[in-house]
């Protein structure tokens, strides 16, 4: 493989079988629905993100293939497994992801929001060049020689 946006185990029958991850888009919590309006099309830098995606045995919150970038928010039942989620997030960066975590009550709070916009806009600044989401037109910006 090319390392490009589609990697193995990006899906899981099992899960995509019982589309939990339907489910889970339809009942987001209000803090993922808050992220959610940052990051859909293609706000973040031009990354396109995909939310509630499942790969191996697990439903992403929200994750940009192209960027390798994985954003997980966690609510208070998140204290009680920080085992697992530790676990969660050590498999996704074997699997060559960057993961992000951030607790609800920072994406809803309107003094910690920014912050956490600003932290995801400078990981996505840091992957791979991406073309000019608006490149000029033919001939614009070059020098005229008299």
């Amino acid at each position: 493989m090319d390392g490009g946006p589609y990697m193995l185990g990006q899906t899981n029958k099992k899960i995509l079988g019982s589309q939990l991850q339907r489910a889970l888009r339809k009942r987001m919590t209000d803090a993922e629905r808050a992220l959610w309006k940052i990051l859909r099309h293609h706000q973040m830098a031009g990354f396109k993100f995909r939310r509630q995606h499942p790969f191996e045995n697990y439903i992403l919150d929200f994750v940009s293939l192209t960027a390798k970038l994985v954003i997980e928010l966690d609510g208070g039942q998140h204290q009680l497994q920080q085992g697992l989620d530790r676990e969660r997030t050590g498999f996704l960066v074997r699997a060559g992801f960057t993961v992000l975590r951030f607790w609800d009550h920072e994406v809803l709070s309107p003094q910690h929001a920014e912050a956490v916009r600003e932290r995801i806009w400078q990981v996505l600044q840091e992957q791979e060049p991406h073309p000019h989401p608006d490149p000029p037109l033919e001939g614009e910006g070059e020098l005229e020689e008299s």
